[in-house]
């Protein structure tokens, strides 16, 4: 089904099944779809997208079945069946969207498009239009998972779009941690992702939400995450990202509690004819609220990689506290960093601290690595690697040895 219009939306919906509340949220979200003007800087940048020639849902039960199925595992394929009863005894539900909306339909309702509401964002908007696939997780009060829940989001047809929607809700005293890959083939065409994650954490709850996406060169990617906290409860968005033409991410943390925590941990690389531009969204609106963003980015043969941040403190948000570190990684003299603040302070006793570096690889550094026996190559990684460690080092072992890897190959044959 090619394009994003009222025919196709309708033929989404019924193919699904779907209840009526979800057919009415979709035409909704398509008509202020249609209603706004895009931004300034997409009619600039975008303006070849053809929106009327995306696969709207290319063989979405292909997708389906790689979410239910083998990319679903929680640990080795040896071992998901026992996880998965282990987890449904708990009272976890973790599946596809449309399994969720088949199976839990209130559930879902009392939750979806709450955090991310229609008429937000134009991208969201076209994705509560169209989604296609995606996660959904619930965690009953209480319930601590023990091991990440994982699923793999690839990308697999020339012409489609990618449209995932995933919801995580955790309630009160929860704690799950919650790991997302996504990767795509290089096709001629470029292809569009366009993808939604709203996160309901409740009091005391803790929620840690990871992405790590290795896109083609021809991948224009659109994400928008956004999760609400409320009293005591805690939500980190672990963003790793390498690949894409043109990335515009934009993760927000809203902080309605009293205690509320939230942070935000990035790691974008940005090569040749890459655009890779990220962004944090804090927003304090209940007292004791605190927030963290550390972002890493490197650049390289005239890539580009702003990174832009909003802390907004509103009235009555009193003793809110937030620590911002930017630190940015120019590997030649051609490509490019941003990293400009924009604080909303409405406290006198808000503490707010912003920190923005950039530098380049130390000649020190590199010949000292070099004078014991590495190639420039070797050393340029190990300093590479190093540099995104504070983020890395949260993850699993096994993904943060595969993202090494990946960025060493990323930047192979970049030195000399």
């Amino acid at each position: 089904m090619k394009g994003v219009n009222a025919h196709v939306v309708g033929q989404i919906s019924s193919s699904k099944s779907e209840p009526e509340w979800m057919e009415q949220l979709r035409f909704r979200s398509l008509r202020l779809f249609d209603e706004r003007l895009m931004a300034e800087w997409f009619v600039a940048d975008l303006c070849e997208i053809d929106f009327q020639d995306i696969d709207s849902e290319p063989q979405s039960e292909d997708v389906l079945s790689d979410l239910t199925g083998k990319t679903a595992l929680l640990g080795s394929e040896a071992a998901s069946e026992e996880h998965r009863e282990a987890l449904e005894q708990q009272g976890v539900l973790f599946c596809d969207m449309d399994t969720a909306i088949r199976k839990h339909p209130r559930l879902v309702q009392e939750y979806f498009g709450t955090v991310i509401s229609p008429g937000a964002d134009n991208f969201a908007d076209l994705n509560t239009s169209i989604w296609a696939g995606g996660a959904f997780v619930y965690v009953p009060s209480g319930i601590e998972v023990a091991i990440p829940l994982q699923s793999d989001l690839p990308t697999h047809f020339e012409t489609g779009g990618q449209f995932q929607r995933t919801l995580i809700v955790a309630e009160e005293g929860s704690k799950v941690r919650y790991i997302e890959g996504c990767s795509a083939p290089v096709y001629t065409k470029n292809t569009l992702r366009c993808a939604v994650a709203e996160i309901v954490v409740k009091p005391n709850a803790w929620v840690s939400y990871t992405a790590m996406q290795n896109w083609s060169h021809n991948v224009d990617n659109f994400v928008m995450n956004r999760a609400r906290v409320e009293a005591g409860g805690h939500v980190e968005f672990v963003d790793i990202d390498i690949g894409s033409k043109r990335t515009a991410k934009y993760p927000a943390i809203h902080l309605v509690g009293d205690g509320a925590s939230g942070e935000v941990r990035s790691v974008s690389y940005a090569g040749r004819g890459q655009h890779q531009e990220t962004e944090a969204k804090m927003v304090h609106a209940a007292p004791n609220t605190s927030s963290k963003v550390v972002s890493k980015s490197i650049s390289q043969q005239s890539g580009t990689t702003p990174y832009r941040c909003l802390v907004r403190v509103d009235e009555d948000a009193t003793q809110a506290a937030s620590v911002l570190s930017c630190e940015a990684l120019l590997l030649d003299e051609q490509s490019v960093s941003l990293t400009p603040p924009d604080l909303k302070i409405a406290e006198e006793d808000a503490r707010i601290t912003h920190d923005a570096n950039v530098s380049k690889i130390d000649d020190v550094q590199l010949f000292y690595l070099m004078s014991r026996g590495l190639s420039a190559e070797q050393a340029m990684g190990l300093i590479v690697n190093g540099f995104i460690e504070p983020v890395t080092q949260t993850l699993p072992m096994e993904y943060a040895v595969e993202w090494n890897r990946l960025i060493e190959l990323q930047m192979a044959g970049s030195v000399g």
